[in-house]
């Protein structure tokens, strides 16, 4: 029996119809991974599967008493509790049943009831079944292989960063072991190491995912079916992501087929009615025209509109841009126990590499001068210019749309050539319309993107550039830091999307330690 089953479902938002009579199944075997560019609707896919949003039509039914995790980002971490003592929380159930059985053997040693002797017994029994007195080292086994000991278990949770509370939510949804997981861009915040980690748990889990995630080769791993949203239709395959994809061009390349024979046979048809249908043939033409009117018509092939990822360049005539010379950075205290002592040259491309949490965002911020540094110095070109892409998603007016937070940034740029540049990034003249609040996490991802590209620079500083983004738009990026004449400061944990061909120099923050 399925897990999960969804019949003629339908959703549009705004003027664009996201999925139409949709039909799928997800069985409890299913390592299923969704896929699709920015803005077809995957992660309000999502929200209608765990019923935080109703579709405009169709069902959505889940197997009875089926548990389903979906990564809450919006938990609430209270101050003061500290990251072992949230991901204590996962187990609420268990402790309750604890405190009850406590509860009963305080009462046995008052009255000397058996009845309550045997609940406790049994309360004992299941809490022994369950591993409730192993939950500890499970918490660290958990913790650890996502990174969370680097932050330390007693590290309040209030004062965890956006990417340091998203690996504690997924660390207690996982420790959680629900029938279903749902994820929504999982690896986002987690390098390398403990993408590996994930990759093995998620292999080994006993009961079926949904994960949403623009990382290919993260998703090649861990998934043995596919549901892919384009156009407003939703597809499911079996098989990995290269057997789905190469099903899919094959689909695709047979529809192309059948639709240039069909448009064939029509312009022959519409010739012949045309030619005939006042003459000794106007029966037969007649005949044709209504086979006509009757034809289901093959929708023309939809094609998706590539992005282009152009960064406009301020000359300069200083053959360095930037140093440092015994640099520290750090918040209170300096996370960098060597200092750092780099050179950035006029057009070099230089990949800022460490784990998760170590300091690569504090760096970058030490250098744009959003934080002090806590020693040293840094030298700067006196024709420096800089473009920054943040990758936090925080806007200082969610309900702007994209057009109105662009004039803002650019108050004298003529709003034609402002809808230009968000185009470019793949962008449509409703999205551009839109509140920022109603966009995905790619589309909001574009908006960042279009702003850095209007800003003349000689040094581009991209925080994590490609979380949220699709592939073509990830594609459209590389391309962009490659052909851009300037120096390019590039922290990613897509280890796929950078090349040693065209970096110059790599800074590892890990060997300061």
């Amino acid at each position: 029996m399925s897990i999960l089953t969804v019949t003629n479902l339908s959703h549009s938002f705004a003027d664009k119809t996201l999925y139409e009579n949709a039909n799928f199944k997800i069985e409890r075997q299913d390592h299923m991974g969704i896929v699709g560019q920015n803005g077809v609707g995957k992660s309000t896919l999502i929200k209608i599967l765990t019923g935080e949003l109703l579709p405009d039509e169709g069902k959505v039914v889940w197997q009875k008493n089926t548990e389903v995790g979906y990564l809450d980002q919006y938990a609430n971490l209270v101050a003061g509790m500290t990251i072992f003592q949230f991901l204590q929380t996962a187990f609420s159930d268990l402790f309750d049943i604890e405190a009850k059985m406590n509860h009963l053997y305080e009462e046995y040693a008052t009255n000397m009831d058996d009845d309550l002797l045997e609940k406790a017994g049994r309360m004992q029994t299941h809490l022994e079944e369950s591993g409730f007195y192993d939950l500890d080292t499970e918490i660290v086994r958990v913790a650890s292989g996502l990174g969370l000991d680097d932050i330390g278990l007693d590290h309040d949770v209030s004062q965890l960063s956006g990417g340091q509370r998203s690996k504690v939510i997924l660390t207690k949804l996982l420790l959680q072991k629900p029938d279903m997981l749902v994820l929504d861009e999982p690896t986002n915040y987690l390098d390398t190491k403990h993408i590996d980690w994930l990759v093995g748990y998620l292999v080994d889990f006993p009961g079926a995912f949904l994960v949403i995630s623009h990382d290919y080769e993260f998703l090649e791993r861990i998934t043995n079916s596919i549901l892919d949203i384009e156009f407003g239709q939703i597809t499911r395959y079996t098989g990995d992501l290269k057997t789905a994809f190469r099903q899919k061009e094959a689909d695709a390349q047979s529809y192309r087929r059948a639709y240039s024979k069909q448009q064939e046979q029509i312009a022959k048809s519409k010739a012949y009615i045309r030619r005939f249908k006042a003459g000794t043939r106007a029966k037969s033409a007649k005949s044709r025209e209504k086979q006509l009117s009757h034809l289901d018509v093959l929708k023309k092939p939809d094609h998706l509109s590539e992005p282009t990822i152009q960064f406009r360049y301020q000359p300069t005539d200083s053959r360095m841009l930037l140093t440092t010379q015994d640099l520290y950075f750090g918040y209170d205290q300096a996370l960098n126990k060597l200092p750092l002592d780099i050179s950035i040259a006029g057009d070099e491309k230089i990949l800022v590499s460490g784990y998760n949490g170590i300091g690569k965002s504090t760096f970058l911020k030490t250098i744009l001068g959003i934080l002090p540094k806590i020693g040293g110095d840094i030298d700067f070109s006196p024709s420096l210019k800089i473009a920054y892409y943040d990758q936090s998603l925080r806007w200082p007016h969610k309900l702007e749309t994209p057009l109105q937070y662009m004039q803002n940034a650019y108050e004298l740029e003529k709003p034609k050539v402002l809808r230009q540049y968000l185009a470019k990034t793949g962008l449509t003249a409703q999205q551009v319309l839109s509140p920022l609040v109603d966009l995905s996490g790619g589309e909001q991802a574009k908006v960042k993107l279009a702003e850095v590209m209007m800003k003349p620079a000689n040094l581009l500083i991209l925080d994590e550039p490609t979380n949220h983004l699709d592939d073509l738009t990830k594609d459209a990026l590389n391309k962009g830091i490659q052909s851009f004449e300037g120096a390019v400061l590039l922290v990613t944990h897509e280890t796929n999307f950078y090349d040693e061909s065209w970096l110059d120099k790599v800074i590892d923050i890990e060997k300061l330690q």
